[in-house]
């Protein structure tokens, strides 16, 4: 009982030290799980281990052959939950460096690697190109954290991130597939038999996951299965489908998994985004528990196997020769410069389906006699933990060396995917501004691809924006919804990350109707709340750009508008077409030569918009009063 809340308690503990150091959260895990594994074996009088998942085959937190079931169906529920993450439109768009990265790529790390360790290690060629198959994958899970917090182009970023998410079920593919090499007829030569297996688990794998996905997806959109069960019906449903083809054919119930959760996460399911919030936290909890598992099952022997310069140089061959070459040779042609080329190179850390395959092939292989396998689980281990902890502690410092770190963060996150916000954020787009509009209601997040913008749905009061790396170039935040309290919790939120530049919010209509308050985050005018802002938009769907002559010109133009409703200033667009965004609680700005105002609404009239005094002005202002009061009426 100790040791089972223990584990619970420390791996909870180890992702909110991840979250808190923002690192990856395989990194403090492993480490707990060596302390608590083979390093404390050195503390205790007896030699015995304070955390011992198998003690003699039979004695443990999991005896006899009940670590492997643990750790097959956790990492079976963690495949599944990559598998809904993918999304075919957003494979679609990511060019065709990503493709080359998961073909080209893997073929070169599977090769070179393996290559690698038989050489440098002297291990069979089955071993060493199960070690190269397990450390194919990068890994989403482990590349986020890092990226997250390092401001990168666009394109850089997205490429680790979805070369991490494509690449774990292509990579668990291949270890499946090099273990059975090993395992049929005791690890002898590739027969006929070995590639019967291999047809087998392909078949059963796709065939299992592609048609129970489309059965579960029917039965979630009948209603056929009541609200508060879908979750635990899908995790059953899942563990079923992985038992089930795993009957059928040894080992292929992870591929059944992966392409389940492919299938389905591509359907227009009612109830996605709380299935996926389920597997989430169900997959953080299990990686807690799996990886201080894993490592505390490791021996210290086995770490003494590896303690040697081999070990160093079979990292720096992976690292530094294998992982350059498969950029170098995938990114021929696309586009990229140099010193993309390079970061991106750097930065290929090996994650959590690498290390939880490594601990489970690894110990099976042992218990089959298979010589060499001593040597997998702890070579794979110090991979992982080492890439890990090279790019956590080095990729922001080696960013700003090669010369991808963005200095100016220009990118706008727009809260609110409303139509004026659509409208506003389709002008930004056409003027050379990364923009990325959030909202939590699914219609208006698909107008806004529509019109060609980026959209993410999702809620200010969720983690999941902080967890995007794609945002790493943004500097400004606008939060526009017609909710003073969403817009007001966005700014608390994330003005730290996003608003770096500016955060900014409509005002609500209380403020706008209390002189006495304008706050300092107020957004574009303080006449103008989301009401009118829609109104405006819904009456005049165009932005105009108006010539400033002066800094007097300027402040007229704002006057006037403060007395026509349907004219509504947004920014002031520079000489060289950079955008600053007008705040609602001063009128001060500086004005360049060659200046225009950016306003919404009706297009001011000529004889408005020529440059006089400030008297003059003040007279049209004037002028418009009885014209207002008489609408009024």
């Amino acid at each position: 009982m100790v040791e089972l809340a223990g584990l619970v308690i420390l791996g909870i503990l180890a992702q909110w030290v991840a979250w808190k150091t923002k690192t990856p959260a395989i990194l403090p895990l492993i480490l707990i799980g060596l302390m608590v594994g083979p390093i404390s074996t050195l503390l205790t009088d007896d030699g015995s281990k304070w955390l011992e998942p198998i003690w003699n085959g039979e004695v443990g937190i999991f005896p006899g052959e009940s670590l492997f079931y643990f750790v097959s169906l956790a990492i079976a529920i963690i495949l599944f939950e990559g598998g809904l993450t993918l999304r075919k439109s957003e494979v679609g768009n990511i060019g065709p460096v990503i493709v080359k990265l998961i073909s080209v790529g893997v073929v070169v790390t599977f090769f070179g690697a393996g290559l690698a360790a038989h050489f440098i290690y002297g291990f069979s060629w089955q071993i060493s190109f199960l070690f190269s198959s397990l450390i194919i994958v990068t890994g989403p899970t482990v590349i986020s954290p890092i990226l997250r917090n390092i401001p990168l182009k666009k394109h850089v970023s997205s490429i680790l991130k979805w070369e991490g998410i494509l690449i774990d079920p292509i990579g668990a593919l291949i270890a499946v597939l090099m273990y059975e090499f090993i395992m049929v007829e005791g690890g002898q030569d590739f027969t006929r038999t070995a590639l019967t297996e291999f047809g087998k688990i392909l078949l059963f794998g796709f065939t299992f996951g592609f048609t129970f996905a489309h059965i579960l997806a029917q039965l979630i959109k009948r209603n056929i299965i009541p609200h508060y069960l879908l979750n635990v019906f899908t995790l059953a449903t899942v563990l079923g489908v992985f038992v089930l083809a795993d009957i059928f054919a040894h080992e292929s119930g992870l591929l059944a998994v992966v392409v389940m959760g492919m299938v389905m996460g591509n359907q227009k399911l009612p109830n996605i985004k709380e299935l996926l919030y389920f597997k989430e936290s169900l997959s953080v909890l299990l990686i807690s528990i799996l990886f201080i598992l894993l490592a505390a099952n490791i021996e210290y022997s086995e770490l003494m196997l590896i303690y040697n310069w081999k070990a160093l140089l079979l990292f720096g061959v992976v690292m530094l020769i294998v992982r350059p070459l498969g950029v170098f040779l995938s990114s021929i042609n696309s586009g990229l410069k140099w010193n993309e080329k390079i970061f991106i190179s750097w930065v290929g850390p090996r994650g959590i389906v690498a290390a939880g395959i490594a601990s489970l092939f690894g110990l099976k292989l042992v218990r089959e006699g298979v010589d060499g396998a001593e040597f997998i689980t702890p070579l794979v281990f110090m991979i992982v933990l080492f890439s890990v902890l090279l790019n956590a502690t080095t990729a922001r410092m080696f960013a700003r060396l090669v010369g991808v770190f963005i200095k100016n963060a220009e990118g706008i996150l727009i809260i609110g995917a409303s139509s004026c916000s659509r409208l506003i954020g389709k002008y930004l787009h056409e003027n050379g501004r990364h923009v990325v509009l959030v909202d939590n209601n699914a219609d208006n997040i698909q107008k806004a691809k529509d019109l060609g913008l980026e959209a993410i749905e999702g809620s200010v009061y969720q983690d999941d924006l902080m967890n995007n790396i794609e945002l790493n170039d943004v500097g400004y935040l606008m939060a526009m919804t017609g909710n003073s309290d969403i817009n007001k919790t966005a700014i608390t939120k994330f003005q730290s990350q996003f608003g770096e530049k500016g955060a900014f919010r409509l005002i609500s209509s209380d403020e706008m109707n209390d002189p006495e308050v304008n706050p300092e985050e107020g957004l574009f005018s303080h006449t103008d709340d989301y009401i009118k802002l829609t109104e405006v938009a819904r009456k005049y769907a165009e932005i105009h750009e108006s010539k400033l002559n002066s800094k007097e010109h300027y402040q007229g133009l704002l006057e006037i508008s403060k007395t026509d409703p349907e004219i509504i200033p947004l920014f002031v667009k520079t000489p060289d077409g950079n955008l600053r965004i007008i705040p609602s609680h001063s009128a001060e700005m500086e004005i360049a030569e060659g200046s225009k105002l950016v306003y919404l609404g009706k297009k001011i009239s000529k004889e408005l918009n020529k440059e006089e005094t400030r008297e003059n002005f003040d007279e049209a202002v004037e002028d418009l009063e009885p014209e207002k009061e008489d609408q009024n009426h």
